[in-house]
């Protein structure tokens, strides 16, 4: 017990030294597990029919989709409130103008929904073109961890640009932590766009993307230096990517001057920190490769590399 109660004394020593790592007392601090429900939530919107429990009936559509975008629009405010944090006027949050404002922005993103849903489409369209091993679009917006990232991505964006502290991250690392694909909600991406297999994929906050773009597995757009840290805040710092761009794997594109020109392929593993002009083929020389065959030494089965 005397151990028990010095662990407890030393823990709550640890919040007072360290208050950076803990909220003790405020009601602004917004919460994780609903913004998650929110943007299950939202693709149920987004994608009407595929997230369900139930079938999605026409003739209840219009009272379904009023009925959920009213839920949203509840949760999201009071969360976007929190975020907000208190008003510099009088010193409150939920209680004052700082609500009217999160409505205000709520129902500017809801209004939204509708260019989400219409990029969104030409995002599981450019799936489906560019991936001879898809046999439907039905089956991208289930199974695609792209698809998926990008749908959060897409929602997280319009949030950023509303000026929404904190919650674009947190519900972009949601995503991040299902499917490997980092994708910063600052990042502007336009149509078409198509994440193949997306594993350790990272696109830097000030990345532009343009139309009709493909990238794969392992593939960062991303800064040059990051020891400047807060100094480079604002700054440009990732690359653009025109239209028409393939990225192949493990490949780099760093700094914000780097502009990858329309209609470029860079192939796999490449290491690129220059502007490349439109409609260029960029691949490295392969590595020397080394073969060997492997021959028994003995009868036991052990064997022996011979270097040809």
């Amino acid at each position: 017990m005397e151990m028990t109660n010095k662990l407890v004394n030393d823990i709550l020593e640890s919040y007072r030294k360290y208050p950076s790592t803990a909220r003790i007392d405020e009601d602004n601090i917004v919460n994780r597990e609903i913004l998650i429900d929110i943007v299950e939530e939202l693709r149920k919107l987004l994608f009407p029919g595929f997230f369900e429990k139930n079938k999605v009936d026409s003739e209840y559509l219009q009272y379904a989709v009023g009925k959920r975008i009213e839920t949203i629009q509840y949760h999201l405010k009071i969360q976007v409130a929190k975020a907000l944090g208190n008003c510099e006027d009088c010193g409150e949050n939920e209680r004052c103008c700082i609500l009217k404002e999160a409505q205000k922005i709520v129902n500017t993103f809801m209004q939204r929904i509708p260019t989400i849903r219409e990029y969104l489409a030409t995002d599981v369209q450019a799936a489906y073109n560019g991936d001879p091993a898809a046999y439907s679009t039905d089956e991208i917006v289930f199974c695609y961890p792209g698809v998926f990232a990008i749908t959060v991505y897409r929602i997280a964006h319009e949030l950023f640009v509303l000026n929404v502290p904190m919650i674009p991250r947190i519900i972009s690392e949601y995503a991040h932590g299902l499917t490997g694909i980092d994708i910063h909600p600052g990042a502007t991406i336009g149509k078409y766009f198509f994440i193949d297999h997306g594993t350790g994929v990272v696109i830097g906050e000030t990345t532009v993307i343009g139309n009709n773009v493909k990238i794969y597995q392992g593939v960062t757009l991303g800064g040059l230096s990051t020891r400047k840290g807060q100094q480079l805040k604002g700054v440009k710092r990732h690359p653009t990517i025109g239209d028409n761009v393939t990225i192949y794997s493990n490949t780099s594109v760093l700094g914000g001057d780097t502009v990858i020109g329309d209609g470029t392929t860079i192939g796999g593993n490449s290491f690129i920190v220059r502007s490349v002009s439109s409609n260029m083929k960029v691949t490295t020389k392969n590595p020397e490769l080394e073969f060997s065959v492997s021959k028994p030494l003995n009868t036991d089965g052990e064997f022996w590399d011979w270097i040809i």
